[in-house]
């Protein structure tokens, strides 16, 4: 029997729920050792999007990667919803910003800059389940379809997820694929 969206969003929310914070910062630190990985082949990425976790969705725990990306001298962005047209405002991150969080509980730098997205080379897209193409399930609010579908095609996607792939995911016409996934275990490809 398979799952449709909602009923996914449901499972994979309570299988985040149910990560102890040790396996929480586990995972998220294998899945960085995993980002170092695909990207020491990649020396010619210097432009990052990544997003920061929100701790009530138990989300992987990002910083390390950006401490990494910091250390290698990339630029890093990020993004926080612009709240008249609920699209994505990007974000150029200062080095060794400090974080607050926004009335969503969503980390927010301190310092930044306001930024097109044109120079962004890669995105560490957040999501909830993936599936063996390449499909994903965000939290259901499309912000990340519409700031996807806003790069230029040749940006990667690269998703990070705790769990392994699901088989199918039926994707809707608005849906933006990955181009790879990065869990605990394994880099997949799609």
């Amino acid at each position: 029997m398979s799952l449709d969206k909602p009923q996914l969003r449901t499972f994979y929310r309570e299988l985040r729920a149910a990560l102890s914070d040790e396996d929480l910062e586990r995972k998220s630190l294998a899945i960085t050792d995993n980002v170092i990985v695909f990207l020491s082949d990649r020396k010619e990425l210097t432009q990052f999007h990544l997003f920061f976790p929100i701790p009530k969705q138990r989300e992987i725990n990002t910083y390390p990667i950006k401490e990494y990306l910091e250390k290698r001298g990339d630029a890093v962005y990020t993004s926080r919803v612009e709240l008249d047209s609920l699209s994505l405002q990007t974000l150029l991150l200062k080095p060794n910003t400090k974080f607050q969080y926004d009335a969503w509980g969503i980390p927010v730098p301190e310092e930044f800059e306001l930024v097109t997205n044109e120079s962004i080379q890669i995105v560490f897209v957040p999501l909830l389940a993936f599936d063996q193409k390449g499909n994903r399930i965000g939290f259901g609010k499309g912000y990340y379809d519409v700031f996807l579908a806003s790069l230029d095609p040749s940006v990667l996607k690269v998703g990070l997820s705790f769990f392994s792939a699901e088989l199918s995911i039926s994707p809707e016409l608005h849906d933006i694929p990955l181009d790879y996934c990065i869990t605990p275990e394994n880099i997949i490809t799609f």
